[in-house]
């Protein structure tokens, strides 16, 4: 685990980012803050690519939690089928919908504890919402941010919880709401696990690792 960052190298780091993704967005599809707490629910142990192909048809018909009891258990996991853990994530995502209208009038709410409460719902999952949808500041951190974090001195932390702290602790508040998104993007094309891309990395002076590849 590198060390942290001081401040002037973390604000350089970000204002490259800026630079090159004035505004990254999230790569699953969605419709409004209903179909992205429930895409960003299948989206556990899957990738964006398979959630957006199991949903694309499912969001154009299902967009409420009224729908999607509707539509129920069994047609929802016709739909998902291709996703792994596919007939959890069905239950959840029905049990999600029928709180949702019993418990909070059909609106997906906006503060972490309620979100979490819901089924299916983790911490990463609330904060991806409350980021997207309800334009908080909020660090989603994933095994791409965690690796990146601990790799770089970006955000260095024992577990996910450690570098989302960090993030909130250490990057520049200009930053904060963009910068799970930064490095999310970063460690799906660049920053990856087994072979990083270091000849074509914007931050490479800058970051950390020891074991740069430049092939």
């Amino acid at each position: 685990m590198a060390k942290q960052l001081d401040y002037n190298t973390l604000r350089e780091i970000f204002t490259r980012f800026q630079a090159a993704e004035p505004e990254p967005k999230g790569e699953l599809d969605h419709t409004n803050a209903y179909t992205l707490v429930v895409a960003v629910a299948l989206s556990a142990q899957a990738t964006d690519v398979g959630v957006n192909k199991a949903t694309n048809a499912l969001f154009k018909t299902v967009d409420t939690p009224e729908k999607m009891l509707e539509l129920g258990e069994d047609g929802l996991i016709e739909h998902i089928k291709t996703i792994g853990l596919y007939r959890q994530k069905a239950k959840n995502v029905i049990k999600m919908s029928k709180i949702l209208v019993e418990e909070f009038h059909s609106t997906v709410p906006n503060s972490r504890a309620a979100l979490e409460s819901l089924p299916g719902v983790g911490r990463k999952t609330a904060n991806v919402v409350l980021n997207m949808w309800f334009k908080q500041p909020t660090q989603a951190v994933d095994t791409h941010i965690f690796r990146i974090g601990n790799r770089s001195g970006i955000a260095p932390g024992k577990d996910v919880v450690a570098v989302e702290r960090a993030i909130e602790d250490h990057i520049p508040a200009d930053f904060q709401q963009h910068a799970h998104h930064w490095l999310i993007l970063h460690g799906r094309y660049v920053c990856k696990a087994r072979k990083p891309a270091c000849g074509n990395c914007l931050i490479r002076d800058l970051c950390m690792y020891e074991d740069k590849v430049f092939d």
